[in-house]
């Protein structure tokens, strides 16, 4: 089974091609989802509250997480910080979750910052979804309803999309250049007969 990272900027519509390659029955981590469920843990809990303070909780006592991400994407320290604390259990979980999939000719974890975070080198294989700054401003800039100067606070803390692009090992374009699904179905095909080969 190889293990493939599945990376883009935000708005580069990453999400989109994991969908995709979901729907062709390739099991995907959706490692920023999954990140969530580790902030009701009442040890990262204290942690978070430890950098941040209590100014970050609900009324109900829960971690507000537009408050955090308003901070973390402000201040790179602290969002190194966060992913200090998170980053380490997401890995641990996708280990654990690839065992389930052993048998799979491939699975995919999908995440923003594989580049930035370090842990490219546990893949076999990586790959980015590709698109402009000027579309990901205006796709991020509709979906979450905010304004462009908010959209490139977040960009500023991800490596460049070329920069990504010539480290990754296949690059999916999602500028409106090219159809999407042909480009996953050949993906698809080339790590299927890698994976066929045993030659991760």
């Amino acid at each position: 089974m190889l293990k493939v990272g599945l990376t883009g900027n935000i708005g580069s519509g990453k999400s989109l091609v994991a969908k995709i390659f979901s729907i062709f029955g390739v099991p995907v981590y959706h490692a920023d989802q999954e990140s969530r469920k580790f902030l009701g843990d009442i040890f990262v809990k204290e942690k978070i509250l430890g950098l941040f303070g209590e100014n970050i909780l609900t009324t109900t006592g829960e971690i507000d997480r537009h408050a955090l991400a308003t901070i973390v994407f402000s201040d790179e320290r602290a969002l190194r910080r966060l992913d200090s604390i998170l980053h380490p259990m997401v890995i641990d979980d996708f280990m654990h979750w690839c065992e389930t999939f052993r048998e799979h000719p491939y699975i995919i974890h999908e995440a923003a910052i594989i580049f930035e975070s370090g842990v490219a080198g546990i893949f076999d294989r990586i790959i980015h979804v590709s698109c402009s700054q000027e579309i990901a401003i205006e796709r991020v800039m509709k979906r979450d309803g905010i304004d462009a100067i908010s959209v490139l606070k977040r960009m500023k803390f991800q490596m460049e999309n070329a920069e990504k692009a010539s480290r990754s090992d296949f690059v999916i374009r999602n500028d409106g250049t090219e159809m999407i699904i042909p480009q996953v179905l050949s993906i698809n095909g080339q790590l299927s007969e890698i994976s066929a080969q045993g030659n991760p």
